[in-house]
C-alpha cells in the first residue's frame, strides 16, 4: 500500500496530537543529555566488566518489556490516560532516585523503575495517537512526526547537556524527571479539551441528526401517530443502551487474537532481532570504545548521537517522500540492507578512525529513518481498531532485542573481541530480511468474528 501523505494533514492535528509531539521533544532531549553515558557512569564508579553492565540493563529491559505488553492491553480496557498517568507518576520518581543512588544495588533497583514505567508509558501512548487522529494517512503523517520530533529530542540533548556541564552528570536525570512533569501536566490539560472538542461534534452531530429526523416525523405525521404508542420506550431504551455502551477487549479473547496472528507474531520475532542489531551502538560500541581508551570519548559519543539524530532530522520526511510507492515490507527491506552494511563497516573501521566511526553512523541512521517510523505504521495498520492497545503493547515485546542487546553485545565482546559484535549483527539482519519476505504466505484471524464473539460472551 501506498502512502499518500501531506504536510497539508497537519491541520488536521488536534491540539493534543501537538502537545504529544512537544512532550516527546523535550523529554527525549533531556533523556540524552545523560542516559546513554550511563554505561560510562557505572564502568568509571564501580569499575564492573561489559557483561555486568549488560546484565543490569538487560535484566531491567526484558523485565520491561513483559510488563509493557499488558500495559498496552488495560489501556484498551481501563482507557489510556488512567494508565499513561500512572506510569508517568513512576517514571517521575524514578529519574529523581536514579539522580540520587550511590550503590550498585540502588542503581539496579532504579533503572529497573525507569524500564518498567518507559515500557508501561509507550504503547497505551502510541495507541492515543491513533485514536485521535481517524484518518489512515494523517495518522502516518503523526506516527512519522513523533518519530522526527523524538530524533530531534536526540540531536539537541547531547550537545545541551555537554553545553551546559551535565552530560555524564548524575544530577542530569533531575532535568528528565522535570521534562516528563511538565508533559504531564500539558497531557491532562490536552485530554480535558479533546474531550470536551469530542463532546461537541457528537453534540451537534446528535442536533443534526435530531432535525433530520424532525422532517421525516413532519412529513410521515400519521405514521408517527400510529407507532407513538411503543416507539418512545424503545427509543429510549436503545438510546440509553448506545450511550452507555463502551466496547472494552477482554484479556483472555485478546490473547486467543494475538495467538492466532502468525504475521504479528512473524513480525515481532524480526523486529526483536533488528533492535538486538540496532543496539549494539546504544550499548555495546560505547562500551568497546570506553574499553579501548579512544581519545576524546565523550566527544565521539556525543557526536555519534548528534549524527544518528541529525541524519534522521534532516532526511525522515526526503526518504518518505522519495519511497512512497513502495509497500511497508519494501521500505523495511531497504532499511535493512543499509543496516547490514553499516554492521559491516563498524566491523572492518579501526577503532581510533573518528570520522570512520561518523560514517559507519550515518549508513546506519539512513536505514533507521526508513525502518523505525515504517515499521510503527505496520503495526497501526495490522492492529484492528478495537485493539490497538494490545497490538502496540505486543509491539512493546521488539524491546526485547533492546533489552538483549546490552547482555548479548557486552558477552560478545569480553569473549569475541568488538569486531566479531558487528560481523554477527550484519549475518542477524540477513535472517530478518528472511522473515520480512514470508510475512504474506502467513494467516490471520477474522478480527470481525473474534469482535462478535466476544461481544456475544460479554453479553
Amino acid at each position: 500500500m501506498e502512502s499518500k501523505v501531506s504536510f497539508n494533514q497537519l491541520k488536521q492535528f488536534p491540539r493534543l496530537m501537538w502537545i504529544v509531539l512537544f512532550g516527546d521533544l523535550i523529554t527525549r532531549g533531556s533523556f540524552y543529555m545523560v542516559w546513554p553515558f550511563l554505561a560510562v557512569m557505572l564502568y568509571k564508579s564501580f569499575g564492573i566488566s561489559a557483561t555486568q553492565v549488560g546484565l543490569i540493563l538487560s535484566g531491567a529491559a526484558v523485565i520491561s518489556v513483559f510488563i509493557g505488553f499488558f500495559g498496552g492491553a488495560l489501556s484498551d480496557k481501563f482507557g489510556r490516560k488512567i494508565i499513561m498517568f500512572s506510569a508517568g507518576s513512576l517514571y517521575v520518581i524514578s529519574f529523581v532516585l536514579l539522580a540520587n543512588v550511590e550503590t550498585v544495588a540502588g542503581y539496579v533497583i532504579v533503572i529497573a523503575l525507569c524500564s518498567i514505567s518507559k515500557a508501561i508509558w509507550d504503547p497505551p501512548t502510541q495507541a492515543l495517537v491513533s485514536d485521535i487522529l481517524p484518518d489512515v494517512q494523517v495518522r502516518e503523517l503523526g506516527l512519522q512526526a513523533r518519530y522526527f520530533v523524538i530524533n530531534v529530542g536526540c540531536a539537541i540533548g547531547p550537545m545541551a547537556g555537554v553545553y551546559i556541564g551535565i552530560t555524564g552528570q548524575q544530577s542530569g536525570f533531575l532535568v528528565t524527571a522535570g521534562a516528563f512533569a511538565l508533559w504531564m501536566l500539558l497531557l491532562a490539560y490536552g485530554m480535558r479539551h479533546f474531550a470536551r472538542y469530542q463532546a461537541n461534534r457528537q453534540a451537534n452531530q446528535q442536533a443534526n441528526q435530531q432535525a433530520s429526523q424532525r422532517e421525516i416525523e413532519a412529513k410521515n405525521e400519521r405514521e408517527v401517530q400510529q407507532e407513538a404508542a411503543k416507539q418512545p420506550q424503545d427509543s429510549e431504551s436503545k438510546t440509553t443502551q448506545k450511550a452507555s455502551y463502551k466496547p472494552k477487549s477482554n484479556m483472555l479473547d485478546t490473547l486467543k487474537i494475538l495467538a492466532k496472528d502468525r504475521v504479528l507474531q512473524c513480525l515481532i520475532v524480526a523486529n526483536i532481532i533488528c533492535k538486538f542489531v540496532y543496539a549494539q551502538m546504544d550499548s555495546t560500541l560505547i562500551q568497546y570504545l570506553t574499553r579501548a581508551d579512544v581519545p576524546e570519548l565523550m566527544k565521539l559519543i556525543s557526536s555519534m548521537i548528534f549524527a544518528n539524530a541529525a541524519v534522521i532530522v534532516c532526511l525522515q520526511f526526503v526518504l518518505l517522500k522519495i519511497m512512497a510507492r513502495l509497500s511497508l515490507t519494501s521500505r523495511i527491506q531497504v532499511g535493512l540492507v543499509l543496516l547490514a552494511l553499516a554492521q559491516v563497516w563498524m566491523a572492518i573501521n579501526p577503532v581510533t578512525a573518528f570520522w570512520g566511526w561518523i560514517g559507519a553512523v550515518v549508513i546506519l541512521s539512513i536505514g533507521e529513518a526508513i525502518l523505525f517510523p515504517t515499521m510503527n505504521v505496520h503495526i497501526d495498520r495490522l492492529a484492528p481498531t478495537h485493539l490497538r492497545g494490545a497490538y502496540f503493547g505486543a509491539a512493546s515485546f521488539y524491546y526485547i532485542g533492546f533489552a538483549l542487546a546490552p547482555l548479548g553485545g557486552g558477552a560478545m565482546l569480553d569473549f569475541l573481541g568488538g569486531a566479531w559484535v558487528f560481523v554477527i549483527a550484519a549475518l542477524l539482519v540477513l535472517l530478518v530480511m528472511y522473515l520480512y519476505s514470508i510475512l504474506d504466505t502467513l494467516t490471520r484471524p477474522n478480527f470481525a468474528e473474534a469482535e462478535k464473539a466476544s461481544s456475544r460472551a460479554r453479553r
